[in-house]
């Protein structure tokens, strides 16, 4: 009796740690005290971001003639009529080279790398109207990401991810790739970012609403996030327990009938 009592405790310890808790499953999860329906203030506004290698720049110069403006602009939809969004971002955007730098029709190599949207704008501006504009021109010029680009790997939906906003939660990427799989551990969400002097990895719990005050809270273009297995996925049995269960009881009446005979 001793022996089976035995192997009934390690069964069922089995059981147990095989089976994955809700908490590790469940997103943004309240606090204890916190109320619900209770108003959760973040810090929304991020600091801008400034333009790595590799990134892909939109750029359009508009004026009251736009004659005048065709030589700095891509030329559009007539070649590339069947492309899909992301192609034409492609044909049609201007790449970082490894040097920081874009090429743009007429203007030439501008370096860009390190500054913002706003200020790479305002860099253009004053080069058409220093020497191709006048003010009574009016050109409008708009700089903007062709589109947020991202890869997931692990317990995620894999692959290269592109959002067309300007600003993506950690939550919408992670929606986007096909959310994290059963056995992805969602407390331990790694980011490998670039930055100028190389990459870092930071690290988010996404079953707590603490998440949304965390400084990675929003992703940047060209993240790399990896979602690891939780240890349960390397014995091998079911995703909820059921099946662990079913296994256990089959394995102990086995042996139980096996005491009994001999």
């Amino acid at each position: 009796m001793r022996f089976t009592s035995l192997i009934l405790i390690l069964l069922t310890i089995t059981t147990l740690t095989s089976c994955i808790s809700t908490k590790r499953l469940t997103y943004l999860s309240e606090d204890k005290g916190t109320e619900a329906d209770s108003l959760i203030s973040f810090q929304q506004m991020q600091r801008p971001y400034r333009v790595q290698i590799n990134d892909l720049l939109s750029i359009r110069v508009k004026a009251l003639d736009q004659e005048l403006t065709s030589m700095f602009n891509p030329i559009g939809d007539a070649e590339n009529s069947t492309a899909t969004t992301e192609e034409r971002a492609y044909f049609d955007g201007f790449l970082v080279n490894r040097h920081g730098e874009i090429r743009i029709p007429t203007l030439g190599k501008i370096k860009v790398i390190g500054l913002t949207l706003e200020e790479i704008r305002l860099k253009l501006e004053d080069m058409l109207l220093n020497d191709y504009f006048k003010t009574e021109a009016n050109i409008f010029i708009t700089v903007k990401l062709a589109g947020l680009r991202y890869t997931t790997l692990g317990e995620i939906g894999t692959g290269s991810q592109v959002i067309y906003k300007e600003q993506v939660s950690i939550m919408e990427a992670i929606a986007n790739a096909g959310d994290i799989t059963l056995y992805g551990d969602r407390r331990n969400v790694k980011i490998l970012r670039q930055y100028p002097e190389g990459q870092r990895i930071h690290r988010v719990d996404l079953t707590k609403i603490s998440a949304v005050n965390s400084p990675f809270y929003y992703i940047q273009p060209n993240d790399l996030i990896i979602v690891d297995p939780l240890p349960q996925k390397s014995l091998g049995i079911g995703e909820t327990g059921f099946g662990t269960l079913a296994t256990v009881f089959s394995l102990l009446t086995g042996i139980t009938i096996l005491l009994i005979r001999l």
